[in-house]
């Protein structure tokens, strides 16, 4: 209770005095506080690659002899199985050179060649790095210790204005 009692004294007596002037504490410590962060350094990687060209691809050139007369034949024979005369026959047999030869001339996608070409991907190199984020000082006022944070660069030694103030519990 005395001690109470003579905080608030101190504090009516010492109120008039602080306003009229800032009190001064003394650093006693500093400490640099860090953290760690991470940079991405980006880079990039080519390589040539082959790529396919796309077009028309003819099948063969066209129908030979041989594929001509193999389809006359069996049109031939087809024709004179189907419509039991000869006229169905010889039609058959036109029918079958004439799809013989348009089988061998049709044409198709399908890959002419290649061509090179660069490709390049991205990639990240992760890099930690300490950096500086404030200090930690320790000072004392009048047989008080107090502690804050502060990004100012203080020495062991400094005098820095500080705030009183005594509340009841």
């Amino acid at each position: 209770m005395k001690r109470l009692l003579a905080s608030v004294v101190f504090c009516a007596v010492a109120t008039p005095v602080l306003a009229e002037q800032t009190p001064l504490a003394t650093i006693t410590s500093v400490t640099p506080n860090y953290t760690t962060q991470v940079i991405r350094n980006p880079y990039q990687k080519c390589n040539i690659v082959d790529v396919p060209v796309y077009g028309q691809i003819s099948s063969g050139g066209g129908a030979n002899a041989g594929d001509v007369l193999g389809g006359m034949i069996i049109g031939g024979i087809l024709g004179k199985g189907v419509s039991g005369n000869d006229k169905g026959a010889a039609a058959g047999a036109v029918l079958g050179g004439m799809i013989a030869a348009d089988n061998k001339n049709n044409s198709q996608q399908g890959i002419v060649g290649y061509r090179q070409e660069q490709r390049c991907e991205t990639y990240y190199n992760e890099e930690r790095v300490n950096t500086l984020k404030n200090y930690t000082i320790r000072y004392e006022w009048n047989g008080v210790e107090g502690r804050s944070f502060t990004y100012n660069q203080y020495n062991v030694g400094d005098r820095i204005p500080i705030s009183v103030s005594i509340n009841a519990k």
